[in-house]
């Protein structure tokens, strides 16, 4: 149904490096995770619920910023 790459339990740090191109939907969160030593051990639900946000639906931002 999907060819998701992304998913709420991979590490943020990962997704960053593997997906520069993401850093932009971390920036609209909120989320400035590079600098941040939590974005090394949490993955992107832990870190979408510190922030308050939908995970779900920023999972989906950043899939969709992968396929752009």
């Amino acid at each position: 149904m999907s060819d998701k790459k992304i998913t709420k339990d991979m590490g943020i740090i990962d997704v960053v490096q593997q997906y520069p191109e993401t850093l932009e939907v971390f920036q609209r969160a909120g989320m400035g995770c590079i600098g941040c030593a939590a974005a090394r051990f949490e993955n992107l639900e832990a870190g979408a619920k510190v922030h308050g946000i939908d995970v779900d639906a920023f999972v989906e931002a950043l899939n969709e910023a992968i396929e752009e």
